[in-house]
């Protein structure tokens, strides 16, 4: 796509102001993990269960108003495209949304729900971003990436403004290291805008941490052929996008990997200890500081990023059914 602009941290405020206006705050919780207390920002509370309404919020919200009426479309196997369908039904706007075939069922139901239309697509064959550009084109359609858009990434990073606030309030101080899920890096980079003075710790499934491997080698590393399976589908990218790559470099992020097994003791760790249910994906960041992986160090920040599970499998993943 074609970048208008950079990602700025002013932008990141302006939208924190717009998300403010429309929802309140997602709480803060906090925790000890190996003796040190630990904030969790429960992005998984939101609206429609996910931090991906901040960018659907501001990135819609800034399209001109004779554009509106020909609606948006977007891809995302699930959380993206419910908080583009939950902004575009608060603005009245038509939403289509492409997601794969194999996307969580209640991902797909809660996008229908909230009036977006759906066009499936099979993740193995099938590119999501042709398909979405060729039916914004036909449409006259704005089309919204999942992470790889300033306005999006500006609008996840309102949630790092919004913590900060949190964590002062507490007298936590302000964050110093912020541990966060990553799929595109959307998320990641606009908490890196939000948060300057912070570093930042992007975590991935094993398999799909292209993100971690690009910021090691200092280029762009696709994941590979025929990577493993993943529960986390939210965090399914192949490719991160060079907006998102740029910032987190720039801010010299790291990140770690953590296993299928490290994702659900963080699901059941959530559950028994802060009473949230948190889908496999939105649990990275605390199965990387449970594991070991990630030291915990006071001013820490862990974003759990969204809670839409199957209902079903969260079901055995409680029962220690692994």
């Amino acid at each position: 796509m074609t970048i208008l602009r950079q990602p700025t941290r002013a932008g990141v405020r302006d939208a924190a102001a717009k998300v403010a206006a429309v929802v309140p705050p997602t709480p803060l919780f906090v925790a000890e993990i190996h003796g040190v207390s630990v904030a969790f920002k429960a992005e998984c509370l939101q609206p429609m269960g996910a931090f991906k309404l901040r960018g659907a919020w501001h990135r819609l919200t800034a399209i001109e108003a004779e554009l509106r009426g020909r609606g948006v479309v977007a891809f995302s196997s699930g959380n993206h495209a419910q908080g583009i369908a939950w902004a575009a039904k608060r603005l009245g706007m038509p939403a289509l949304i492409v997601m794969p075939d194999d996307a969580p069922r209640a991902k797909r139901e809660g996008t229908l729900a909230l009036g977006a239309e759906v066009v499936t697509y099979d993740r193995a064959t099938g590119s999501r971003e042709k398909i979405a550009a060729g039916l914004a084109e036909a449409r006259g359609a704005v089309l919204v990436p999942s992470f790889d858009d300033p306005w999006v990434i500006e609008g996840q990073g309102s949630a790092g403004i919004e913590a900060a606030a949190q964590m002062a309030a507490l007298g936590l101080g302000s964050p110093t290291r912020v541990v966060t899920p990553c799929g595109g890096g959307g998320l990641a980079a606009g908490l890196a805008l939000a948060l300057p003075d912070a570093s930042v710790t992007v975590v991935e499934p094993e398999g799909w941490d292209d993100m971690r491997r690009s910021l090691e080698a200092g280029w762009i590393e696709e994941v590979g052929d025929s990577p493993p399976p993943t529960a986390c589908d939210a965090l399914q990218t192949k490719r991160v996008s060079d907006l998102t790559f740029d910032v987190l470099s720039r801010r010299g992020a790291t990140g770690v990997a953590v296993s299928e097994a490290e994702v659900r003791a963080a699901q059941r760790w959530a559950a028994e200890c802060l009473w949230l249910v948190v889908e496999p994906g939105g649990a990275v960041a605390l199965a990387a500081l449970l594991a070991g992986k990630v030291k915990t160090e006071p001013g820490m920040l862990v974003l759990l990023s969204g809670g839409n599970v199957d209902l079903a499998a969260y079901g055995q993943v409680l029962a220690g059914m692994d």
